[in-house]
């Protein structure tokens, strides 16, 4: 029997939204009809130990509720049954519209007659929520679909996957549809470095002077005979030096030119995460987090109380809508004049794949200036909506022009100088300077008028990186063609080809939105769960893949090369924005996906053993009478008798094939215990099974081993006896030890080295020093540092960008750490080279052939 409903309170209007700070925003700004509940977040998903999805009935989803969200539909629904409608609030994008669904799913049967509307708003302000409930809509199916099919398939790929990490590869955690692919790309660009060979090349210009007099300018070889100028060795260098010092330099060319760069778009979600990256240090993670913030809203105090400050964050749109446009053109006539107002206003291009319905990422109010905000928000808040802020206002400034000026100098030969053979050559330089005519968008960017000027037109300006091979922008004195010039000096730089750079997270961010993977709201949570899962390392804000994480990919790849690539990935995202449009039905995007996935798991899978060969592998282990006892390693128990016991039960049953995998286990079984089993190595050699030549520890080295002995041998915790008693036991047993457990190994001798007897002797034995340390041979140093300690001249220092190159302060700060550690780093030792190379020394203190003082 139907139980009767309790009693409505007339007028009342439930809204549901994610976050709890978003719900108090919102309360505020809406009268007693309103109540304001958060879901916080998603309030079913897929079980959380099982795979539940139905693959042969259409791919139907078992969703649960989780006991985290239980106590929370306990109150929506409770609300639910006395409220006159439900609007359904969750973000504007595809896990904003699942929440939706599963909210209206969840609550349906005790809201009967009760209607569900769905609103959206791009920005968390009383007019955009009122706009918002003055026109509700329904559920976008489709975008909940795409929302399913994704879902879906990134757990079918990490419930099918996975173990094949688990199996082959120590540690590994799980592989991700879209994560490993973010984690091959790292890898692969990590392997490009490895591969890497530098080509030295050399950086060639003359200081110059006007006849008259005045300060010194640079001008960079560019051309030599008309041809661009490539100096790859230190014989054609020293050639064309010994050439300069014959010649006279004179104005070939004057040219002037107007440069405009047009302001940049507003940010959007991917554009925002390199930016603060770039300027502000943050991660992709920690941006999202204060964005976040910044949307819900902030409690700017008076009477407004806590109000959104930017629109939502997710995003892949520019689009502005036309309201803060004109706002922002408002702003920028009475704050900057008209002419910093442009002709018409700036409109932006979405990308192929972006959802046209957003917006960017701006501030919900354009008066709001970071300023009004300082004692507001804290530092950091405060950092990246000032990016926003700027960013925006930029956006809708005119452009910046720029008056560049070039100078060509040609250095032809002297008639009748008596020059050696090639002294014919006719050398070009290239000197410019740049005046900024209007500042236009830089006015409020504040940036660095030199990066502006030198990127294309268009480009993030923010993210652009100093390149040591950019002419310098220095002031020209005024110069006319056929003007005879002054040689002040020549200079010489030898410089390196350098490998691609690691990538940053911003980077990465870049690469896959390029590459079409991913989307705005799964940038920050790939970057973090490589991160977590130890597949990557943080080093000076660039991606470094660990051993795991190398071996991860190699796995991967091996097995599945074309889930993991790129190309298809990328695919994947296509169709899933056809789903999202309603041209493709998720279940026929589910099939094909499955159908595909079906074969690369048959493929990757290892062939069986042969049962006869397998039979008398354990045959031979029939003969083992005394074990080695079971060891538990980290969560894992490795008991040989289990394991030889298991594969017997296995073969005899038949319903699972004996894998070549556990062939190879059980044959190494019987090389380790061959002290029972007569003639091993000959009975393991007529199967054609070869592990008798294996070594016992093939990566485990010598001097471990002895380590272990002698920690063994001294006084230790019981704790730390244990452990590495369970390493001896694995030594033993023919198992090696990983890199993690030899470091391990190494870090408790150091440890216990001052205890130990004899303990300076075995100091000098195993190669460590008094500090605990391995030195590192350096025999480069002393003869740079020699050669360089007879320079008396200095280069007076150089300022690049925000940055300060002072050669004298750099060699007294080696020098006197070299005198303190005996040895420099790869990079000191390069830098000297450098260094060495600028001033015309060789290592032995000598002028180079044909190389004077210079600077460059």
């Amino acid at each position: 029997m139907t139980q009767p409903r309790a009693p409505r309170k007339p007028g009342k209007h439930l809204i549901i939204v994610e976050s709890p700070h978003k719900a108090q925003t919102i309360a505020r700004f809406l009268g007693d009809d309103y109540i304001v509940l958060s879901s916080k977040g998603h309030i079913r998903d897929l079980p959380p130990h099982r795979l539940g999805i139905d693959t042969e009935k259409g791919f139907q989803p078992e969703y649960v509720i989780p006991d985290a969200s239980a106590k929370v539909v306990t109150g929506l629904r409770s609300a639910a049954k006395k409220t006159d409608e439900i609007l359904l609030a969750s973000d504007p994008d595809r896990e904003g519209e699942a929440i939706a669904w599963h909210l209206r799913e969840v609550l349906h049967d005790v809201a009967e007659g009760t209607p569900f509307r769905r609103i959206q708003y791009n920005e968390i302000t009383p007019r955009a929520v009122r706009a918002a409930l003055a026109n509700p809509g329904d559920i976008n199916m489709p975008r909940v679909d795409a929302q399913q099919a994704r879902r879906l398939i990134d757990r079918i790929v990490g419930y099918k996957i996975s173990p094949f990490i688990w199996r082959n590869i120590k540690g590994g955690s799980s592989a991700g549809r879209v994560q490993s692919v973010a984690l091959r790309l790292v890898c692969e660009r990590e392997n490009e470095i490895a591969a890497f060979q530098p080509v030295p090349y050399w950086v060639l210009g003359v200081w110059l002077r006007k006849a008259d007099g005045g300060a010194p300018f640079f001008a960079r070889l560019v051309r030599i005979n008309g041809q661009k100028a490539e100096v790859g060795s230190e014989e054609q260098a020293s050639k064309i030096l010994a050439d300069l010092r014959t010649r006279s330099v004179n104005v070939a060319s004057v040219g002037v030119r107007e440069v405009t760069r047009h302001a940049l778009p507003p940010f959007i979600t991917s554009s925002l995460q390199r930016a603060a990256s770039s300027v502000l240090g943050f991660t992709p993670g920690r941006t999202m987090s204060i964005a976040q913030k910044l949307y819900e809203g902030v409690d700017i105090g008076g009477t407004e109380g806590p109000v959104g400050l930017i629109t939502y964050m997710r995003t892949d749109a520019p689009a502005v809508a036309r309201e803060a446009q004109d706002a922002a053109l408002d702003y920028i006539t009475r704050k900057y004049g008209r002419d910093f107002r442009p002709e018409k206003p700036n409109f932006y291009r979405s990308g192929a794949k972006a959802q046209e319905a957003h917006e960017a990422i701006r501030p919900t109010d354009v008066l709001r200036t970071p300023a009004s905000l300082a004692n507001v928000l804290d530092s950091a808040d405060l950092k990246l909506y000032d990016l926003i802020w700027r960013r925006f206002v930029a956006s809708q400034m005119a452009p910046a022009v720029f008056r560049q000026r070039t100078v060509c100098f040609d250095a032809p030969p002297a008639p009748d100088n008596g020059a050696p053979a090639g002294g014919t050559d006719t050398y070009t330089f290239s000197a410019t300077t740049t005046d900024v005519v209007f500042q236009g968008f830089l006015k409020v960017m504040e940036l660095d008028i030199r990066k502006a000027v030198s990127m294309p037109d268009g480009k993030d300006v923010e993210t652009a990186q100093d390149d040591d091979d950019e002419d310098v922008s220095a002031p020209l004195p005024e110069l006319a063609e056929g003007e005879r010039v002054a040689v002040d000096r020549i200079a010489s730089d030898r410089k390196e080809t350098k490998p691609p750079a690691r990538y940053s997270e911003a980077m990465l961010i870049d690469t896959l939105e390029k590459n079409g993977i991913g989307r705005p709201s799964t940038y920050a949570s790939i970057m973090e769960t490589i991160l977590k899962h130890n597949y990557v390392t943080r080093d000076r804000r660039t991606l470094v893949p660990t051993e795991l994480g190398q071996q991860v990919v190699s796995v991967l790849v091996a097995k599945f090369p074309v889930l993991f690539d790129v190309g298809f990935t990328a695919e994947m995202e296509t169709d899933l924005d056809k789903v999202e449009s309603g041209s493709l039905a998720w279940t026929d995007l589910m099939n094909t996906f499955y159908t595909r996935f079906r074969g690369w798991l048959d493929a990757s899978k290892d062939p069986p053993a042969d049962p006869e060969t397998v039979r008398q592998v354990l045959g031979l282990l029939d003969q083992v009478k005394e074990w080695t006892p079971a060891e538990k390693r980290g969560r894992h128990i490795y008991d040989d008798a289990h394991l030889a016991k298991s594969i017997a039960e296995q073969l005899a049953e038949g319903k699972r094939p004996v894998s070549r995998r556990q062939l190879a286990a059980i044959a190494n079984m019987v090389w380790r215990y061959r002290s029972q089993i007569p003639d091993a190595a000959a009975r393991l050699g007529d199967l054609g099974l070869e592990v008798a030549a294996k070594p016992e520890n093939p990566d485990t080295p010598a001097e471990t081993l002895e380590k272990l002995d002698l920690l063994l041998a001294s006084e230790l915790a019981d704790g730390r006896r244990r452990f590495l008693t369970s390493l001896k036991n694995q030594a033993k047993s023919g198992r090696s030890l990983t890199q993690r457990q030899i470091a391990a190994v190494d870090g408790a001798f150091l440890a216990a080295l001052p205890t130990l007897p004899d303990g300076n002797a075995l100091a000098t034995r195993f190669g460590i020093s008094s500090d605990g340390k391995v030195p590192e041979p350096d025999s480069e140093s002393p003869a740079l540092l020699a050669a360089l300690e007879g320079v008396t001249n200095w280069n007076p220092p150089v300022k690049r960008g925000r940055r300060t190159f002072d050669d004298h302060e750099f060699f007294a700060s080696v020098k006197e750490q070299f005198a303190r550690k005996g040895s420099l780093s790869d990079k000191q030792r390069a830098a000297l080279r450098r260094m060495a190379s600028r001033y015309g020394l060789t290592a032995a203190g000598k002028p180079a052939e044909g190389n004077g003082p210079d600077e460059f």
